[in-house]
């Protein structure tokens, strides 16, 4: 990643925050496109969870709530949900993660995308959301204390 996103590097981990997104707390981040969202999982999540082993996802079709579960995946250490960061309707699932779940950690902005969502009211979503600096700041304070956790500072 080059200017177009902000980068965190802390101990052995360098994190990556695309400025173009938007993200919620649950480290989940959403692109507009018209009225479609793509949402996936930020690179600090992938990081955080290790190496993702299956994805479940949720059915075209299906209407979303901001912050609701939208599907869900797991890695060799715990089982996730997919936190909405937009409500809509899901329009599209990325069926290759079904096959290659790793795409999520290998390429989280890219190819690892989970769903695409038809916009209901992204005006009132947008309220609940980070811009990328937001995010960025956000996500090194939560890396910090992980990190301390990890040499048992806390």
């Amino acid at each position: 990643m080059a200017e177009n996103s902000f980068e965190f590097k802390i101990d052995k981990w360098v994190f990556h925050v695309p400025r173009e997104r938007y993200y919620n707390e649950n480290d989940s981040w959403v692109t507009i496109d018209g009225n479609i969202a793509t949402v996936g999982i930020t690179d600090f999540r992938q990081t955080m969870v290790g190496d993702i082993i299956f994805v479940e996802l949720p059915e075209p079709g299906k209407a979303v709530e901001q912050f609701d579960e939208a599907g869900s995946y797991e890695s060799n250490k715990t089982l996730l949900d997919l936190i909405s960061p937009i409500s809509g309707v899901i329009k599209e699932v990325n069926e290759k993660l079904i096959d290659k779940p790793e795409l999520v950690n290998h390429d989280p902005y890219g190819d690892g995308w989970f769903i695409k969502v038809e916009i209901k009211d992204f005006v009132s979503n947008k309220e609940n959301l980070l811009n990328a600096e937001g995010y960025f700041d956000y996500m090194k304070r939560k890396a910090e204390e992980e990190n301390k956790k990890l040499k048992g500072i806390l």
